[in-house]
């Protein structure tokens, strides 16, 4: 199975790198999307399967929305409420929903002493 992440910036890419395999592909919208971006992001992509990981702001609805037009058998992936976007999610939480997506294969989870 070959999957690709979208998520809005570096920071959000670099916080999920460090908690998935390589085998994931982890792709950046850098904030907002065009008709160009939109090309770009399909071509990287291609036939993988994808999964929609944005903030949940008005910005990062926005970018939610347009990519779910672009892809619409996209798997949602949702940060909560009131956290400081995926880049200011605790790491417990990414991978509970990272779980709730299926991905718990490629999960790189911490070390159990390191678990409060």
């Amino acid at each position: 199975m070959s999957i690709a992440i979208i998520v809005e910036g570096k920071n959000d890419k670099s916080r999920l790198r460090r908690l998935l395999s390589d085998q994931i592909m982890i792709v950046c919208t850098y904030g907002t999307l065009n008709t160009e971006k939109l090309e770009r992001l399909k071509k990287e992509i291609g036939d993988r399967d994808v999964y929609l990981f944005t903030d949940n702001d008005p910005s990062g609805k926005r970018i939610r929305a347009m990519l779910r037009d672009t892809y619409p058998d996209a798997e949602q992936i949702y940060t909560r409420r009131g956290y400081a976007g995926v880049e200011g999610t605790p790491d417990e939480y990414i991978i509970q929903q990272l779980e709730k997506a299926g991905l718990d294969e490629f999960i790189l989870y911490p070390p159990s002493d390191l678990v409060p």
